[in-house]
């Protein structure tokens, strides 16, 4: 398999063009990348993330890894994604040995059934898998090595194989396998494990198309009558501010912009979520519930995106620490990597998050 030009190549490449065309703001390129130049200039914005990042770096264990809440897996791989959403890869930038590291320790949990992780030491080990997915997927285009990227591959496709053995016959996901829990499926870990599967695909790792429709189905099975999803298809209780967002988010990864279910979730989501709420409506987990409302935003059209963006990165810069950090559930790695995702997705360089 090759991988003819890069993410960061590409954007390069774009740049240069630009410049040596002398293009008036505004002016888009057939096949260009329009959306890697919306962010906006900010320089508090451009200091909270550098300090965060350098923080992530600082933090980050001999093995290559961090962790939170006895989630490992999840924890590196969510920080590893934090650094190469700053434009770093592998080989370049200031954050480049921190990404190699994180790859080599979650290479290094890969499992002969391809689970990413590990059962036993691993809290709910589906979310460290789907994350890790998500987080070497972005990886494998930009790896120059063919060794490590045959290596990669023979990981992702394995990992791939994992979730879809682990996928229950109603076509969600539970902490762990359908045969290790019984087939117990719910929203959150389902929508990582989705996630994770596009980051895959869309690098070119085979994922039967089979696996994703059955858990749209299950995302649209979970669906209630206000358009929210509930936190299972088994249990139709209310429906959860969270997962909703994240349901959109994933929905848009597997290109389902207009399905008829998709607007009611969008209305539904945009009522509960747009005041960047706290208490009840984002169910005590804020972090997880704007880090997928962001990608959902970020998405929608230029005016809806930018004040929302203006108001949500002014609220997490201003409560960074001192150090870099943001304290908050499950860990400071968790929060501070949550947080510095957000406020590089107008950059550009996942393929993941892109519009």
């Amino acid at each position: 398999m090759k991988f003819h030009l890069s993410r960061r190549a590409a954007l390069k490449t774009l740049a240069a063009s630009l410049g040596a065309a002398a293009l008036s703001e505004g002016t888009i390129l057939p096949g260009a990348l329009p959306q890697a130049y919306a962010a906006k200039k900010n320089e508090r914005w451009e200091q909270a993330i550098k300090r965060g990042l350098d923080w992530v770096a600082r933090t980050q264990s001999k093995l290559g890894q961090w962790t939170a809440g006895n989630y490992p897996t999840a924890m590196t791989a969510l920080a590893g994604t934090a650094l190469i959403a700053s434009g770093s890869t592998t080989t370049q930038g200031p954050y480049a040995k921190h990404i190699r590291r994180a790859v080599d320790y979650l290479v290094s949990k890969s499992r002969e059934n391809g689970l990413l992780g590990d059962p036993v030491t691993d809290n709910r080990y589906t979310y460290g898998h789907g994350f890790s997915m998500l987080f070497l997927s972005q990886i494998l285009g930009e790896e120059e090595d063919e060794q490590r990227r045959e290596e990669l591959i023979d990981v992702l496709t394995r990992a791939a194989n994992f979730s879809g053995n682990a996928q229950t016959p109603s076509g969600g996901w539970g902490y762990v396998s359908a045969k290790d829990g019984n087939n117990f499926d719910e929203g959150s870990t389902t929508i990582t494990q989705v996630q994770g599967l596009r980051g895959c695909r869309n690098a070119g790792i085979e994922v039967p198309s089979s696996i994703i429709d059955k858990a749209k189905k299950y995302i649209y099975d979970c669906q209630n009558p206000d358009g929210g999803i509930s936190y299972s298809s088994r249990n139709h209780g209310t429906s959860r501010p969270a997962i909703t967002a994240a349901a959109i988010a994933c929905l848009y990864n597997a290109g389902d912009y207009h399905d008829k279910h998709v607007p009611q979730m969008l209305e539904y989501a945009q009522k509960n979520l747009s005041g960047l709420s706290e208490g009840g409506n984002a169910f005590g987990h804020w972090h997880y519930t704007y880090l997928y409302y962001s990608q959902v935003m970020y998405r929608q059209e230029k005016q809806d995106w930018e004040p929302y963006r203006d108001k949500l990165y002014e609220r997490i810069v201003s409560e960074q620490a001192s150090d870099g950090s943001w304290e908050g559930s499950i860990g400071p790695i968790y929060v501070t990597a949550c947080n510095l995702i957000m406020l590089q997705l107008d950059l550009a360089y996942l393929p993941i998050y892109q519009r």
